[in-house]
């Protein structure tokens, strides 16, 4: 089967039903206290586009069960139109897992505040988030009856100072709510949130790099460069490939159970890496067996992998009109675009151990070069930017699918990489 044939398989199998539209939606993470997923935060990337339209279309996936697979069967929160909540709870009530984002003004609502007791009375999870502007929970008593509905509650560790999050947090604690710190940019705020009864952190510190004095390449992370500084020698054949994972017997079963899996449904189960590598060619496998490598540092937070191989798959999808190898180059630079974040080193040091062609080095290290505007526009998105202009219906459109795309794959890739042999 060629590479072509490859791709048209997978199309087929994951192609949206006719006439339907992406939903942009971003899939954001909350992270527990021990950096292990809590749950999901599904935002939607408006643009232009009617927000009720595209409301009326995340409660459509949520009834057919779209969302649930998104999110893995985690708990997924979500922030819809008050008409939405009025008209369609019962609908989102049949997914226990769905839970919704309660805003303070609801609370001079009063259809919405009855309607609202009635989800919390059926056992629906719903997330407060705290207007860091208003008086503090003690003095506010519009806020204190909207925490009587709430399980969880969210302050903006990024508007408040350090006491003001600490005195916040604590007495939110106290009333026995689970209290998330959101839009946390930095590693220093995540430091302190954590020394806080948060029972979760989200925001973009996430994914990136975090701060060291004196980097250093423990062993692990060391073994993880020298083999894909051997993935990259050109001189690299099917043989070679097969050689150099052939005595880490986990890798080995990590990358044959997925490459054999039924997202691929080959025609034959492929039985050795060097099978892998001429089915579905060099470029291919030195990506995926980067990406198995990667994931075997256990010390980073398994979202942040999941991040690195959504980048990659859409870098991979954005760069579809380029030849077959510059595409695998573009899937390289969205995984290594996040390898400052899990080798805990400076792009510079790594780089170092690392053999790559010139461009996917000039994206990473200058943000130049063929690479860097495809990089870019996976981190506009990823951050929730979107630009105006004639054209910006089509490019939400075209973000949109590569990115659900990318989530199913990353999904199904990291299921393997996370396997060990019984």
């Amino acid at each position: 089967m060629t590479d072509t044939a490859v791709e048209a398989a997978k199309a087929n199998a994951h192609a949206p039903q006719a006439n339907s539209a992406p939903l942009p939606v971003l899939r954001v993470p909350m992270l527990d206290r021990e950096r292990q997923l809590m749950a999901y935060e599904l935002v939607l990337q408006l643009g232009d586009e009617d927000p009720n339209a595209i409301a009326h279309r995340l409660v459509s996936t949520i009834i057919d069960g779209s969302v649930t697979q998104w999110a893995r069967g985690n708990r997924v929160f979500l922030s819809l139109p008050r008409d939405l909540v009025l008209e369609q709870a019962d609908q989102i009530l049949r997914h226990p897992r769905i839970g919704l984002v309660v805003h303070p003004s609801a609370a001079h609502d009063v259809l919405l505040m009855e309607k609202l007791r009635q989800i919390a009375a059926r056992g629906c999870s719903l997330l407060l988030d705290i207007d860091p502007h208003a008086a503090p929970v003690n003095q506010d008593e519009t806020l204190r009856v909207l925490l009587g509905l709430v399980q969880f509650a969210r302050l903006d560790a990024s508007k408040l100072d350090a006491v003001q999050l600490r005195e916040r947090c604590e007495v939110l604690h106290a009333r026995g709510l689970h209290v998330i710190a959101g839009h946390v940019k930095d590693h220093d705020t995540c430091h302190r949130c954590m020394e806080l009864p948060f029972a979760g952190i989200q925001g973009p510190y996430l994914l990136r790099p975090e701060k060291v004095d004196v980097p250093v390449l423990t062993a692990n992370r060391l073994s993880v460069l020298r083999l894909l500084r051997a993935l990259d020698e050109d001189a690299t054949g099917p043989v070679e490939l097969g050689q150099i994972i052939r005595n880490d017997v986990i890798l080995s079963y990590k990358l044959l159970g997925c490459v054999n899996s039924a997202y691929f449904a080959l025609p034959r189960q492929l039985k050795s890496v060097e099978q892998a590598a001429i089915f579905f060619g060099l470029s291919r496998m030195r990506n995926w067996i980067s990406t198995m490598a990667l994931s075997g540092m256990d010390d980073r937070p398994p979202e942040l992998l999941r991040a690195a191989l959504i980048r990659a798959h859409m870098c991979e999808q954005l760069g579809q009109n380029l030849p077959r190898e510059q595409r695998e180059m573009a899937f390289t630079t969205g995984l290594f675009s996040l390898l400052e974040s899990l080798m805990c080193a400076p792009m510079e040091i790594l780089l170092q151990h690392l053999p790559l062609a010139p461009d996917i080095r000039s994206a990473l290290l200058e943000q130049q070069g063929p690479f860097a505007p495809i990089l870019e526009q996976v981190l506009d998105w990823e951050a929730g930017k979107l630009r105006g202009g004639e054209s910006q219906p089509q490019q939400i459109r075209r973000m949109a699918t590569a990115y659900l795309e990318a989530i199913r794959w990353a999904d199904h890739v990291y299921s393997f990489a996370e396997q060990r042999p019984n």
